[in-house]
């Protein structure tokens, strides 16, 4: 739990599919907000936190069903406002002397549109200044009957009780998400219904700085820091956050396996040595990593394969730095709301990730995570409060087992080569034609078959290759770049003509689902 001095704001969650956009939402607003499961809360929780208002996320279940998960009553009894969402608006009903029937007909799912209703509701500023409202509704069961104490604002066709309002307390609900992006102005309800709870907007980037860094040195004190550092922005956030408050106490370890692309481990060795005059370990290990993957072409096994070695060269240089008592870790918000998820069920691994998490136990470290509160962007935010180049801010995500997951089938050295030749100058075009900040992720993959070529009068029999660009909000889901086919044809003709080993370039428009965005 945050104990930082930020006025904050609690979304109790029942499980939606979007409840972190709320967060996000808020977040934009300069609003603390923590998101935790409603079976954690209890009013010990509540005194602890101290929250100025209370959010009631969506979620899959009825309210009609005799477990149906429920907030504590006490949430009603704190005088603070209230804004249930969806499930939380028929769970408040519920609770407070309404009812809510099962669907028969009532059910709407996607885009609808609100009339209003009785007037001027605070909540509302900004709304219905035409005729009708846009938002997105997806519910089954619908509140049939509001308390005394409640008035309706807004209603659709199938929702006579859409937006409803106790004014007296504070207590408003909605049966729609107004954080989606479907319904175009829920960011105005959401600013209102934090400006009418005392929100003063006090999160901040350099405020969670400020208190970051005081919250480290009050935590760590004398003792020393190792960091896992990849070079992307979250470790290389977590790295500089910490350099600050605590110095040299402060070692990172950059692994390097053999799987980067070119030039990247000479770029970070060099921004974090001599730019940020910080201690690093350059682990040079590829040819541990490359002799381990000889003959490996399984997905899995080379993912599995790379992440324990990572751990194990890690351990390893760990170990000759005297006096280490924590680990750092570039976790973020996302990473941990879905480990305290609300059902706390089990999902289907699509592909096994590569990470650090193994590393606290087995090395007797205690953990710091100093980013565990933010969203990406935030990091990038943060990233821009602590200097870091924008080069750096700004990167495509890279997977932890690098160019190993771009190289389907068996791989080696020659192969690796050809890829990252490939892959700069693929990178190198995207950013000569201006489109680097548009895309959220690129890459080229070779791909383990060689095909038939004509170079000047002569035969050639090398590899294909693949570009691919996507663009995405969150890595969730994600369609590809519509390059201009002068773009596509006047880079292939470089990979082409500049990369020795391959003959033929392909272009990968296949979204995320049903692919994934990395080939393995």
């Amino acid at each position: 739990m945050n104990n930082m001095p930020h006025q904050k704001l609690l979304i109790i969650d029942f499980g939606s599919q979007v409840t972190q956009l709320i967060a996000r939402r808020l977040r934009e607003l300069n609003v603390f907000c923590e998101i935790h499961p409603y079976q954690v809360i209890t009013a010990q929780f509540i005194t602890e936190l101290k929250p100025l208002a209370i959010i009631l996320s969506g979620g899959p279940a009825s309210v009609l069903n005799n477990d149906a998960p429920r907030p504590p009553e006490i949430i009603f009894e704190l005088n603070i406002p209230i804004l249930g969402i969806c499930y939380g608006q028929q769970v408040m009903m519920k609770m407070l002397g309404g009812e809510v029937e099962q669907g028969q007909g009532t059910a709407e799912f996607g885009k609808a549109l609100l009339t209003q209703k009785n007037g001027y509701l605070n909540l509302l500023d900004g709304w219905f200044e035409s005729e009708h409202e846009q938002v997105w509704m997806s519910h089954g069961d619908h509140v049939s009957k509001i308390p005394s104490s409640f008035e309706a604002f807004g209603s659709s066709p199938n929702a006579p009780f859409a937006i409803i309002a106790d004014r007296s307390r504070n207590f408003f609900a909605v049966q729609f998400h107004p954080e989606v992006h479907h319904t175009p102005n829920g960011i105005r309800l959401y600013e209102n219904f934090v400006k009418l709870a005392g929100f003063t907007g006090d999160w901040t980037m350099s405020s969670y700085q400020e208190n970051t860094i005081q919250k480290l040195r009050n935590e760590i004190g004398d003792n020393k820091v190792i960091c896992g550092l990849s070079g992307g922005v979250d470790s290389s956030v977590t790295a500089l956050l910490l350099h600050k408050a605590i110095g040299d106490q402060l070692t990172c370890v950059f692994v390097d396996q053999g799987l980067l692309r070119k030039h990247e481990a000479d770029d970070v060795i060099k921004m974090f040595r001599q730019h940020y005059n910080m201690q690093l370990v350059h682990a040079k290990e590829d040819e541990l990593f490359l002799n381990a993957l000889k003959g490996q072409s399984d997905p899995e096994k080379k993912r599995k394969i790379i992440g324990k070695l990572f751990i194990d060269v890690f351990q390893k240089y760990a170990n000759k730095i005297d006096g280490v008592k924590f680990l750092a870790q570039g976790t973020l918000y996302p990473d941990v709301i879905e480990s305290v998820s609300f059902s706390g069920g089990p999902s289907v691994t699509i592909k096994s990730h590569h990470n650090v998490g193994g590393l606290p136990e087995k090395m007797g470290l205690k953990l710091v995570e100093p980013l565990r509160e933010l969203f990406k962007d935030e990091v990038r935010s943060l990233g821009h409060e602590l200097g870091l180049p924008d080069v750096f801010i700004g990167r495509h995500p890279f997977p932890g087992p690098g160019l190993a997951i771009r190289c389907p089938g068996e791989i080696t050295r020659p192969k690796l080569n050809i890829l990252r030749n490939a892959d700069a100058i693929y990178i190198d075009q995207i950013r000569k034609h201006g489109l680097y900040d548009e895309i959220w992720q690129a890459f080229v993959v070779i791909l383990p078959v060689r095909t038939v070529g004509v170079m000047g009068d002569n035969r050639t029999y090398d590899y294909a290759c693949t570009l691919r660009a996507v663009t995405s909000v969150d890595g969730m889901t994600a369609d590809y770049y519509p390059f201009s086919h002068n773009f596509l044809s006047e880079t292939a003709t470089r990979i082409i003509n500049e990369v020795e080993g391959i003959n033929r370039v392909t272009y990968d428009i296949t979204s995320k689902p049903p692919g994934t965005i990395e080939w393995e």
